[in-house]
């Protein structure tokens, strides 16, 4: 039985996993060669557009600067919000790894390798899920404080390119370190058994390929005129 215990995690987290990047290497996929059918695509066509607007307003219109500004720091503290957050998490798990009860919980609920090594890496594998969403997050307030200096710049000729990159990249940021967020809860179910991660994994990638999918069509935005 033991044996039989260890050989489940030995596969069926292997193919959670799998499951998983497979899934996102589709999903980039189509970000790459059919954006208009993806989510993440349809918003950056939108962003685009909006930067474009707020970067093409005439002298009378620049006090609505402070609209675009606005709407950056709301990502920008969101940003922020999910990168402390991560980082809190992180030293949740450190501390949890550092406890002496932490092996008393495990052995009486988990169907699964409940050995030493195993549970090393569950923690350790989890930590670095949190650690890679706060880098991505801080990546993205980074990027999203940059368009905000690039925004408020007065009387520039900044191209309005170099301020749409930083506001895709900053979103980009983002979306990474959800997915971050997404593997590490599956990862967190894997401490209580290697059968509720594979189950997590399957129905993640269900809930995602629904809320990724995009079948509104991009809206083709009229050339400003000023």
């Amino acid at each position: 039985m033991g044996l039989q215990k260890k050989y489940l995690d030995v596969i069926l987290v292997p193919c959670g996993l799998v499951v998983m990047f497979i899934y996102h290497l589709y999903l980039l996929y189509k970000i790459i060669k059919f954006p208009h059918t993806t989510t993440i695509g349809y918003e950056n066509h939108n962003k685009k557009a909006w930067v474009e607007r707020m970067m093409q307003m005439d002298s009378e219109m620049k006090e609505k600067t402070g609209i675009a500004l606005q709407v950056i720091s709301g990502n920008l503290s969101a940003a922020t919000y999910l990168a402390s957050l991560s980082i809190g998490l992180s030293s949740l798990i450190g501390a949890w790894v550092g406890s002496s009860s932490n092996n008393i919980f495990m052995s009486d609920l988990v169907y699964g390798d409940t050995g030493a090594s195993t549970i090393t890496v569950k923690y350790i594998s989890l930590l670095a899920c949190f650690l890679l969403a706060f880098a991505c997050f801080i990546h993205s307030t980074r990027y999203f404080v940059h368009a905000n200096f690039l925004i408020s710049t007065p009387y520039t000729d900044i191209p309005v390119k170099h301020v749409q990159l930083a506001v895709i990249r900053g979103s980009n940021f983002w979306s990474l370190g959800l997915r971050a967020l997404y593997l590490a809860t599956t990862l967190l179910l894997w401490i209580f058994g290697p059968i509720p991660m594979f189950a997590s994994s399957v129905i993640m990638v269900s809930v995602l390929y629904f809320l990724d999918s995009n079948s509104v069509p991009l809206h083709q935005y009229a050339p400003l005129i000023i």
